[in-house]
């Protein structure tokens, strides 16, 4: 008797162990909203830095504050002209949507890059949400 109640014991312990260890997992807090921003940023800097940066343009235009923005609304940068006719507000179905397939969401835009991860498309759209601009 007292083996089937260690037993038991055991299990327990190395359920609540583990309940422990995945509520502060990157996979469960990215659907609570947590730790995103460090993953975004990371992927922001791996897969968009080539082209964009949050403060200045490059060969794209500036992020900050993208989110909430009409699109081609930065007046130091030369859009295309489908995404000026576009009249898109970047939203996060606009963003995912964008992000998804830009040529799909805007025919004839410059912007070639897509996301196919769409885990890594809410990371993206959430870290661009916490830079508001100035």
């Amino acid at each position: 008797m007292k083996s089937n109640r260690h037993r038991t014991y055991l299990m327990r312990a190395g359920l609540v162990a583990f309940v422990a260890l995945f509520a502060r997992s990157p996979i469960y807090l990215h659907g609570r909203g947590q730790s995103i921003s460090t993953n975004g940023k990371e992927l922001f800097e791996k897969r968009c830095s080539g082209c964009h940066a949050m403060d200045r343009d490059k060969e794209g235009p500036r992020l900050s504050g993208v989110y909430g923005r009409e699109a081609a609304a930065v007046p130091s940068f030369e859009y295309s002209a489908a995404l000026k006719a576009s009249k898109l507000k970047w939203t996060d179905e606009s963003l995912d949507r964008w992000l998804r397939d830009p040529e799909k969401l805007v025919p004839s835009n410059d912007m070639t890059f897509h996301v196919e991860s769409a885990d890594e498309r809410h990371a993206l759209i959430a870290y661009l949400k916490q830079n508001p601009g100035k």
